[in-house]
């Protein structure tokens, strides 16, 4: 199990800087028609309320996860498990590779990430694909809040 959490957190590391910029290396418009399998739970609803994409409240907001702590999102507040909050307090924020890895086996990823074999997860959905996660991820990145460059 430990040698899963250190691949899980090698990987990340090793991609954290390339996405620092909020880069996204797939398809955005490929990712938009994945996301149609997510809208069952999730949403995409900008800070002014425009919903950029409706669907369903079982799920949060998925509008600018980039960066985003897991687990943080005060609208959908006690809603999360708690596995993924103790990932959030334990420093994990949303970039592509952990977006990849979260949707290809979210409960695999918080035993992993937490190293703790009796992390739950309360998202059923796996998204095994990885190019298409890498496309849902370009899809949020795209209808985000720009990310401002940093000097």
């Amino acid at each position: 199990m430990k040698q899963l959490k250190l691949a899980v957190l090698g990987l990340a590391l090793a991609a954290g800087p390339a996405f620092a910029d909020g880069h996204a290396t797939g398809d955005a418009a490929a990712g938009e028609a994945v996301f149609k399998k997510c809208k069952s739970c999730h949403s995409v609803v900008d800070a002014d309320g425009e919903a950029i994409a409706k669907g369903g409240r079982s799920g949060p907001n998925l509008y600018g996860i980039f960066g985003r702590v897991a687990g943080s999102d005060e609208d959908f507040g006690k809603k999360y498990g708690k596995s993924l909050k103790a990932a959030g307090e334990a420093g994990l924020a949303w970039n592509e590779a952990e977006f990849v890895a979260f949707t290809a086996d979210s409960k695999k990823y918080l035993r992993a990430y937490l190293d703790d074999k009796k992390a739950k997860s309360k998202m059923s959905f796996r998204l095994k694909d990885e190019q298409a996660a890498k496309d849902v991820w370009a899809y949020l990145v795209s209808v985000g809040p720009a990310v401002e460059a940093s000097n």
